[in-house]
Order: structure tokens, then sequence, then C-alpha cells
């Protein structure tokens, strides 16, 4: 007898109708030689602390930190799953193979072998590996079931992740509750969610300490189109009324026209962060639902698998396009031209080379019933018009320069219009998405100009605020988790990025809504802000190692190397093993500097902490470094000793092109150094990135790393 594991009840009814399996019985299908069974998802979790001894139960610094050796699974604390496994363990005895049905992705991966593990299974093993869950899919994946071993890495980065989540989540969480929770809260700190939590917390500091100034453009119509004076933005109303008067006694005159004809790429099919981001941005639909929706419609076999990374195809689907196209009968309009042709066979669709596991979400040959909930329609039609939309032609374009200039003063101005829409086509009779790129393609039209034409003109003034950096969305904070905190714009050069963010594409929405859960952000209309308890979480933590995007992008690339078969996992395992050692050394010794809750919610560490708003260091708190007579004191543009005019003492805002947060000041006042900080644009070395010192004769200093 062969025995399928299936990761859910539901994929498991699939696979039994497929085989023949058809009699139902207690926890599994019999039928034809095989018996197919299933888990609910995870059945297996490392053990806790108090597992391996009992005196770990209680937290203390003293325990700390704990490195298991070896690491040991235990099942889930769950009655159904415990009778569940007992069925899984008695037919392990009984089969004389085992198929590993479990969904084919990294976390799939490691559920099936730890069950397997946990039943300690002695039988051959082999591994069902596909991308839906239509029948002609599943009959092909039986056809060609591969060796458990070839998928051991796999196993391996799951087994690793797991361990180092363990290794960090425990040792951190308890250290810094000790430390500096006061009995009070539990401050959660993680190899992902930490990272992410400081991300926002950094831009929502950014935008606190961002100070709106105002500022005056000079502008001018010429011949109905409107030109904006190529210099810097002017700091005073009365320098911008000089300019306009100056303008008014001189002519406008056109010294360049060009126009460029040009191609807009079409936009690539979604992996699942993509998917997340767009379902964000126009519906407003959080992480964890869109991940929901689409992992409905691919278990209704409607698309394929979700949990993916890449936004590309296998090779080997190009023949099968046409027949998928076809059965997508609510879409006959838009696919009617494509079906008059063969579709084309591009790289940037098709290629072996950027597809690992599976390849992108797209739609299968099963077309959705009318038994979609309204939010899975919406997210099946998002899937759709973009696979639909990659086999359209490029969007043609027209790109206008203009330059001119009054007297010294030189404008321009600039326009776009579409030619040919191309892939746009797709979405012209969606009306919020056709006005969206009204709005941003149909510019001014610009009229023919001819170089060296003169004319009267009419100027004026503009006059504007600055305004601080956005807080993040849903959409903005997983495109900062894809690419490591980076502001990336660029499809191709972000898809290169992928293997070095933070988390992987199945846990980031996870991740959000356990700081949603903890308390430590909330949501505001579309708005992700950080609450007090996570910005004092942050605050707490001086080390760059739990806190920084970047390195956290780098272990989550020798996670991705290990599953390659290119990095030892025993080595990360060491290498996070060390860092937890070094910092629960450190962190014991720091001073500890409680965190501030409300008085009346004290909690244990099951429930949830309110917290009360952190009492704010004001700069009167502060001793002038340099005087160390007088305190501190806010001006427009620095931080200032109260007698500046005798002592002299200042920390500007902007220091060698870089705007610093009123927390970085503070750091250098009282810690005579900052963080590594980035985005020094005009140091006279030019040195972009370091850190800021306060040097013995309280000057500022910036010291490359």
């Amino acid at each position: 007898m062969k025995l399928c594991i299936a990761e859910k009840p539901s994929v498991a009814r699939d696979i039994a109708k497929v085989l023949g399996a058809n009699v139902a019985k207690q926890g599994y299908y019999e039928g034809n030689g095989y018996c197919v069974t299933y888990t609910f998802g995870h059945f297996c979790t490392l053990k806790e602390p108090h597992d391996y001894s009992a005196h770990l139960k209680s937290w203390n610094l003293f325990s700390l930190p704990i490195i298991p050796n070896p690491f040991g699974i235990k099942l889930i604390d769950n009655p159904g799953v415990k009778r569940q496994f007992e069925t899984i363990e008695k037919l392990v005895l009984e089969c004389d193979e085992v198929i590993n049905c479990g969904d084919a992705g990294q976390e799939g991966e490691l559920i099936q072998r730890w069950v397997l593990q946990k039943a300690k299974c002695k039988k051959p093993i082999k591994r069902l590996w596909i991308s839906s869950l239509t029948e002609a899919a599943i009959k092909a994946g039986f056809s060609n079931l591969k060796p458990s071993e070839n998928y051991q890495n796999l196993y391996l980065a799951g087994n690793a992740r797991a361990i180092g989540d363990w290794l960090l989540g425990i040792n951190a969480t308890r250290l810094f509750t000790k430390k500096f929770g006061g009995n009070k809260i539990v401050l959660s700190v993680g190899r992902v969610q930490t990272p992410t939590l400081a991300m926002i917390v950094l831009r929502q500091k950014e935008i606190d300490a961002f100070n709106t100034e105002e500022y005056w453009e000079l502008k001018t119509r010429y011949r109905d189109v409107v030109f904006n004076a190529a210099i810097d933005r002017l700091k005073t109303k009365e320098k911008a009324e000089k300019g306009l008067e100056y303008l008014k006694q001189n002519e406008f005159e056109i010294v360049s026209f060009e126009i460029k004809e040009g191609k807009e790429k079409n936009p690539r099919l979604f992996d699942l962060t993509a998917l997340q981001v767009e379902a964000n941005r126009k519906y407003g639909y959080s992480a964890e639902n869109t991940l929901k929706y689409i992992q409905s419609l691919y278990e209704k076999k409607h698309t394929t698998y979700p949990r993916v990374d890449t936004t590309y195809l296998s090779e080997s689907l190009h023949p099968q396009i046409p027949g998928i196209l076809q059965s997508m009968h609510f879409y006959k309009e838009l696919i009617a031209p494509l079906l008059l042709q063969p579709i084309p066979n591009s790289k940037t669709v098709f290629d072996d080379s950027k597809v690992t596991d599976h390849h992108a979400i797209i739609p299968t040959e099963i077309p959705p019933t009318t038994q979609l909930s309204k939010e899975e329609k919406l997210i099946y039609d998002l899937v759709a018009k973009r696979f639909i939309a990659v086999f359209y032609p490029e969007c043609k374009i027209s790109n206008t320069l203009v330059e001119g200039q009054v007297g010294s003063i030189p404008f321009k101005t600039s326009g776009r219009q579409i030619l040919e829409l191309g892939w746009r086509e797709v979405y012209i009779k969606d009306k919020k998405e056709d006005t969206d790129k009204k709005e941003k393609d149909e510019e001014q039209s610009i009229p023919e100009f001819k170089i060296g034409e003169k004319g009267a003109h009419k100027p004026l003034i503009h006059q504007g605020k600055t305004s601080p950096p956005k807080p993040y969305t849903e959409a903005t904070l997983l495109r900062a988790m894809e690419t490591a905190g980076r502001q990336i714009d660029d499809e191709e050069l972000r898809e290169a990025m992928k293997n070095s963010g933070i988390g992987r594409p199945s846990t980031r929405a996870n991740i959000i809504e356990t700081l949603f859960r903890r308390k430590y952000i909330e949501r505001k209309k579309k708005n992700i802000l950080a609450t007090s308890t996570g910005i004092q979480l942050i605050d707490t933590i001086d080390d760059d190692l739990l806190k920084s995007p970047e390195l956290t992008g780098e272990w989550e690339y020798k996670l991705r190397k290990i599953e390659s078969g290119e990095y030892d996992a025993t080595q990360f395992k060491n290498e996070l093993i060390e860092m937890v050692t070094n910092l629960t050394k450190k962190v014991i010794h720091e001073k500890a500097k409680a965190i501030v809750i409300q008085e009346d919610t004290a909690v244990k560490s099951t429930t949830k902490a309110v917290a009360k708003k952190p009492t704010k260091t004001t700069w009167e708190d502060l001793d002038c470094p340099k005087c160390k007579t007088q305190k501190l004191m806010k001006g427009k543009t620095a931080i200032g000793c109260s007698n500046f005019k005798d002592c002299g003492f200042k920390i500007p805002f902007e220091i060698f092109g870089k705007k610093l947060t009123e927390k970085q000041i503070q750091d250098l006042v009282m810690k005579k150094k900052t963080s590594k900080l980035k985005g020094f644009n005009n140091h006279p070395e030019n040195i972009s990135e370091g850190v800021l010192i306060l040097n013995n004769q309280n000057l500022v200093e910036l010291q490359a790393i």
C-alpha cells in the first residue's frame, strides 16, 4: 500500500479522487492500492525551553542564552492534531511507501518532514511536486514522482530557518523582557519582526522630526503651456517677487525642442508580494487577507500555487498558454486579439533560470464559477488581467521635452502622450485604473515649438511647502521588506534583490499581523504607524544586528544558499548561536531603562499590554555639552545652547546634506555618537555613510565605517 500525506483535508480529497481512493475512512481515504491522509498544516513544532529542563519554564537572565543540543520537535498540544497524528502514525507503520504530498515549498516540506520524523518513518519516501491542483496537474505529478532526497536542502533550509527564529526569538524576547520590561510587559523580539518594526519606527521619527518649510517657485505660461524655472526653489517671498519683476521685463525664448518616441514595458506577472501590494493599493486588502483569498482560489483549482517569489514562467509552459487563454471565457474580448497569432516566447515572461520551485501566479484552465466571494473575484480579476496583459504589445508613448529662457533664467517643461495603448488596452474598461492612468499619462498637451521663437508670456509665482516622508502603507511596507528597506522602483532591480529581502513571501503577511497583534503598530486608514510601545522597544534595542533590515536580508540570503546547497545549515546555526551569546552578554551588562506603560495595565506573558505614551526627553532637560552650565533649546535650523551668544554650541538639523532626526541629535549630545547613518551627499571627502561623533572640541565629525 502507498501512503499519500497531504497538507489539508481538501487537498487529500482532490488527490484521492484522482487516484481512485474513493472509500472514506476515519482520517483518510482508501482504494486502488493507496491510502490518502492529511495534516491540518503544522502538526509539529520545536520543543519549548521547559521541554528540555523544567527550570527553564521561569524567565530569568541567569539561564540565558538557552541553546538546546540537539533541537527536538514535539506535537502541537491539540486533541484533534493528536488524533489525526495517531492515524498517520498507524498508516506509516502499515504502508510500503510514503508519498509526500505537502505544499510544494519550503514550509510544506518542513511540515511533512517533521511529521514523518515524529512518526519514526523508515519507509521509502517520494515527493509529489505540483503547481496547481487541477486533475491534469495531479496526474502529471504522480507520473513524475521524485526521490525525497532531491529536496533535502529545501528541508535543511526550512529547519535552519525554524531553529534560527527559535534561537533569536526565545533568547532575545526573554532577555529584553527581563532586562527592560519591568515585569509588566513582554517585549517580543524576532529575526524578521524586529527589523520590520525598526523600519516603521524610523520612518515615523523622520516624519515627526521633519520641519515643514515654505518655498516659492517661478513659473510662466507661454502659448498655453506652463514652464517651470530650472533653478533652485526660492526661500523667501521677496526673492520670488524680484524674480517675477525681472521676468516681466523680458520675452520668452524657445532654446530646445525634442520629441522622443519610446515604449512602456508590460507589467510583470504576479508573485505573492506583488499581488499583495496591488490588492492593498487598489482595494485596501491586508496582506494576510490577500494571501487567504489567493490560497482559496488555488485550492479551488482556479489559480496556480500562490506562495511564490518569482514573476517568470517555466519555458515548458509556453505551449500551454493558448489553452489557458481559451478557457478564460469571462475575458473573451481581451483574449481574442492574442489568439490571432502565436504567443511570443519572450525571455521577459519565460525564463527557467528565474524559476526555482514554482512559477509566477497565473490562472489555470479551470475558470471560476459564480460561487466565489466578492473578494476572490476581485483577486482573480487582478491575476487574470495581468496574465493577459503580459502577452499584449508594449505601450507606445511620446515624450516631449522643451527648454526655454527668459533673460538669464532657464525654463523647461515636458509632456507625455500615449500613441498606442498596447497592454494598457487590458485595463481601459477598468474605470478607476483608467482614471488613474489618464491623470498620470495624459499630461499637458504640448504644441510644436521652433527653436529661437520668442514671444510674450505670463509669469507667475507658485508658493508651496516641503512635505515629510509618507508613512508606510501595507503595500509600501511589503515592498520595503522585499528589498531589505531599500527604496527600489525598478522592477528588474527589485527582482534581483529578492534573495536578500526580509522574510519570505509566505511569511511577510504574518509578520505584519504579529506586529499589529502585539500592539507595536497600528493602522490609521491605510497608513501603518508605530505605537509608543513599539517605538520604545526599538529605542531600547541598541544592537544593530537585531534592527538592521540589511543584515537580516543577509541572513535570508544565506538561508536561500542553504536551499540551493551552497551554504552549510550547521554553520548558519552556529553563527546565530554566537550572535545570541554575544547579545546576551552585552545586554545583561547594560543599564536598565524600563519601558513605560500605564500603571493599571501590568500584564503577564499571555496578555496584551496597553502602552502609555512615553515621557519624551525635551531639549530643556539636557545640559549643553560645551559650557555644561546652560540647557539646550531648539531653534529654526539647529539645536543649540540657550546661551548661544556666549557659548556658541549648536548642532544643525542638516549635516553634510543629510537631515537628522531629533533622536539622532540626542544621541550625539548624550552618547557622543550616532548609529551608522547613510545619505550624506556633500561631505568634502565624499563620505556617504558613517557615524557622526561629537569630538573633544564639541564639533560634529563624520567617521566612515
